[in-house]
């Protein structure tokens, strides 16, 4: 029995992990608590591995008495003599007790028991490797689409990537590769669960990290980063080195660096905008692809008044006014759009009140 356990225990805690002393002092408890049952859960009852031999050994902790009155917590000097030489009375004794119809029981408990420290060894393992992750990019496979749910094979363990968090339109099937955003690790009475996500804006961000060698080394900066998924993103950079163009660096070669994202994300637009503490200038570029005329901004109540030319209009504003809302989310400003149109219509509105005043006779007179 030492033999073939020294050996399950020498495997484990090689191909697990697991150093050897905690597999055996997690076998030492479960033991312990089954010799104690075995004799009615008394708790002077102790019991001991040899970490070289993993020979097992139980004993009684008994206190050594002239005249035994409770035999389960006393012995006399006369029997504690037979195998402590030096027994004296009130000293303690520890009685070895006899497992030899224990062996049955040794095996099945610490079979059950180491395996039991392995399923949660591996599941502290995933757990600490995993919520080190959180805001990285992982690439799984798609196993099975369940109860609005993907879940995604990460070689170690499965994840879970909920439909909503997929991109709109977007149906993934068995054996499909794709990547994700760890967005957080849960631990549950089922082990930890890994929650991804491929709509947090977070995702791109992650992307142009994982592909743009300035943004990975800190040389360019992600100042800020909106989106709609599936639709467009819109993202502020900024570079510490003045010799480095920061959209420049993110769009690549020929546009090879974003075009990489934007295929991951499944065509999904992406505006590069070059951050600047200008609010005139940063409004102008987040309004992208548009191109704007004029601005006129109130820093107090941070709004701004955007002329553009009326063809510009539609662009500017975007697909349901999607271009100006993530525009006023990337800079913080509340963004009024006109055509050149529409404000040189206001102005003379403006300038008719301001030049129109009330006659004597009540009849209006210019």
């Amino acid at each position: 029995m030492s033999k073939e356990l020294c050996y399950v225990i020498d495997q484990i805690s090689r191909e697990k992990g697991i150093p050897r002393e905690v597999l055996i002092e997690t076998l030492r408890s479960a033991l312990l608590s089954a010799v104690r049952k075995k004799f009615g859960g008394r708790t002077n009852i102790d019991l001991k591995i040899d970490p070289k031999t993993c020979v097992i050994s139980a004993y009684e902790i008994k206190r050594i008495v002239t005249q035994v009155t409770n035999k389960d917590e006393e012995i006399s000097v006369a029997e504690a003599s037979k195998f402590k030489p030096d027994a004296i009375e009130g000293n303690i004794a520890n009685v070895p007790l006899d497992l030899h119809d224990f062996s049955r029981i040794a095996a099945q408990t610490a079979k059950q028991v180491i395996f039991q420290r392995v399923k949660e060894a591996e599941r502290d393992a995933i757990y600490n490797e995993f919520r080190d992750k959180i805001g990285q990019v992982v690439s799984g496979m798609v196993m099975r689409k369940e109860k609005g749910l993907y879940f995604l094979n990460l070689g170690k363990t499965d994840a879970i990537l909920p439909i909503k968090e997929t991109l709109p339109n977007e149906n993934l099937k068995r054996g499909d590769t794709v990547k994700a955003y760890i967005e957080d690790v849960r631990i549950t009475s089922k082990g930890p669960v890994i929650m991804l996500s491929r709509a947090n804006p977070q995702f791109v961000s992650s992307l142009f990290r994982m592909e743009v060698p300035e943004i990975n080394d800190g040389t360019v900066i992600i100042k800020n980063i909106v989106r709609e998924p599936g639709e467009r993103t819109k993202i502020a950079v900024f570079s510490k080195n003045p010799s480095i163009d920061p959209v420049g660096a993110c769009v690549g070669m020929k546009g090879t660096r974003v075009q990489l994202i934007v295929r991951e994300l499944r065509g999904e637009r992406i505006d590069i905008i070059h951050w600047t503490d200008d609010p005139r200038q940063l409004i102008a570029r987040a309004l992208s692809p548009a191109t704007v005329d004029r601005i006129g901004i109130n820093e107090e109540s941070k709004t701004a008044m955007v002329i553009v030319n009326d063809q510009q209009l539609s662009i500017a504003i975007g697909k349901k006014g999607q271009n100006v809302r993530l525009a006023m989310k990337l800079t913080g400003w509340d963004i009024d759009i006109l055509s050149e149109t529409e404000y040189s219509k206001m102005k003379i509105e403006e300038a008719d009140k301001t030049f129109t005043t009330p006659s004597t006779d009540g009849e209006k007179s210019a």
